[in-house]
């Protein structure tokens, strides 16, 4: 029976691959004929599939040059404003250094590792807390970190030099045990340590406005819990405008720490390139500044510079390739070219402001290139604590260009204070002077219950006071006038259960 079977399957699978035989030959021959027919129109056509090449490391490296280079702008954004360069850096940012007014931005708000470029807020700390001729002991800790390759000019333990020797050593030669060492004796002589060092690093970014920032040492050394943005390093670099004894040091080319009985000498160099006459990058109007670099924050650079009367300070972070001083060098051009330094003095037409208050930082307004004063907006904020002045803030589209302090003119004045004064001091006398109904009801009332003593020393208290301006004391009067009021309202309340309660007897 089972043999019966399977010679029955055996045939029907015969008979089913005879008939699908032909169909699986003619489905074969049309998939030969249209591959066949691909590659005749291919080579009629003279196309060949692409196959995609492996690119060499140079050319990886000049497509994310390219890349970084075309990354937006956010000033080119603005209608209006002068279109500024692409940078082979990620984050870049020209500041006004007396106004603060941005001139550039690119990701200006970015969190990135700043590197070396720490060590100017390190060198504004210790120049706010510290002597120039404070002495600096070099401690095991201010040494025993440094690794090979790291930047550094040798100084050992035991070594002592002054603040301003450090100072030199930190700025020019970028020395991380130097910049550690500052911190620690600084920290040190001010009561403190090392840490309260860079808590105030963090503590000073943020009253000058740096909002973006977290310093965990003050050498720059990679951490992960250690960034800066653009925006807050240009703010630190307008800051320190106003020290010159560090431009003093940062403009020096070449220095020497003598030796002495606890030192050797030490001879090093300013590594800013833009400083050096007679170099490739040499920038006139560049008065200071300092490099940096690590592999995770790839080069940065803050850089200050002065033409004229007019002050900026360049930052480029995270600069791809050989990039950092052509690119500080392409953004000062911009900046100079595109922005005009316009007194407020003479340009202000308000009716409102009178004369205008001008010093180094205020006065003025950087004018884009095309852009009229007169297209500005200005907003005019009073001082509480002298009415007479106010602070003057001009912008162009909802970005900053310039500030200006300024006396109120008469007319303003005049027209404030008959808006505010004579009308208001009217109105509060008359309340207090003119009792209404309200107050006369309870007058009477009072003056019915209370002893002909009493209320006399109560009107007369209320004459005394209720006819000045302290409404106060005529607050006190009327609460007082309450409370008795509540107080007989209870005496009577009780006289009237006492009677009940005899007539239910």
């Amino acid at each position: 029976m089972f043999k019966k079977i399977g010679r029955r399957c055996l045939a029907a699978l015969l008979a089913l691959s005879l008939c699908l035989g032909p169909v699986v030959q003619a489905n074969a021959a049309r998939t030969n004929s249209s591959a066949t027919a691909k590659t005749t129109a291919a080579k009629k056509t003279g196309k060949k599939r692409k196959t995609k090449k492996k690119l060499t490391p140079e050319q990886q490296r000049e497509k994310e040059l390219k890349k970084v280079y075309k990354m937006k702008i956010q000033s080119n954004q603005i209608k209006g404003w002068p279109k500024g360069p692409g940078t082979y850096g990620e984050s870049g940012i020209v500041m006004d250094a007396g106004t603060g007014a941005i001139l550039y931005a690119k990701n200006i708000d970015t969190h990135e590792y700043p590197a070396s470029i720490t060590k100017v807020l390190t060198a504004l700390v210790a120049l706010e807390n510290g002597k120039m001729d404070d002495p600096v002991i070099f401690t095991k800790d201010c040494v025993s970190f440094i690794q090979p390759g790291d930047s550094s000019i040798g100084l050992k333990k035991g070594n002592k030099i002054t603040l301003e020797q450090a100072l030199y050593a930190t700025l020019l030669a970028s020395a991380n045990e130097a910049a550690y060492a500052v911190g620690a004796n600084v920290g040190k002589n001010a009561g403190h340590d090392y840490n309260w060092f860079v808590q105030q690093m963090n503590v000073r970014c943020k009253e000058l406005g740096g909002n973006n920032s977290h310093f965990a040492n003050t050498n720059g050394l990679h951490d992960p819990n250690h960034y800066t943005c653009a925006r807050d390093m240009a703010l630190i670099g307008r800051e320190l405008f106003k020290h010159p004894e560090f431009f003093k040091i940062v403009q020096t080319l070449n220095y020497t720490i003598p030796k002495s009985k606890t030192v050797e000498k030490h001879e090093f160099y300013q590594k800013h390139k833009m400083l050096w006459p007679g170099g490739s990058y040499y920038y006139k109007y560049v008065v200071g500044g300092k490099t940096g670099f690590t592999s995770d924050a790839l080069a940065t650079l803050i850089t200050m510079a002065k033409k004229g009367d007019t002050k900026l300070v360049c930052v480029v972070m995270r600069t791809h390739g050989r990039n950092i001083f052509p690119d500080t060098r392409h953004l000062f051009d911009y900046a100079f070219k595109n922005f005009k330094k316009t007194p407020v003095s003479g340009n202000e037409t308000s009716k409102d402001v009178g004369e205008i208050l001008a010093d180094e930082n205020s006065g003025y307004v950087m004018l884009p290139k095309g852009v009229k004063f007169s297209d500005l907006k200005m907003k005019m904020e009073v001082d509480k604590s002298m009415p007479s002045e106010a602070t003057l803030t001009y912008t162009y589209r909802g970005n900053l260009v310039g500030s200006a302090r300024a006396k109120l003119s008469q007319s303003y004045l005049d027209a404030h204070k008959a808006k505010v004064e004579p009308k208001s001091s009217v109105k509060n006398q008359s309340k207090v002077t003119k009792p209404g109904k309200t107050e006369k009801m309870i007058k009477n009332k009072v003056k019915k219950i209370l002893p002909e003593k009493i209320w006399k020393q109560l009107a007369a208290k209320y004459q005394q006071y209720g006819r000045t301006k302290s409404y106060e004391l005529a607050g006190l009067v009327a609460v007082l006038i309450v409370l008795i009021l509540l107080f007989i309202a209870r005496l009577i309340k009780m006289r009237r259960f006492k009677k009940k309660r005899k007539r239910k007897r």
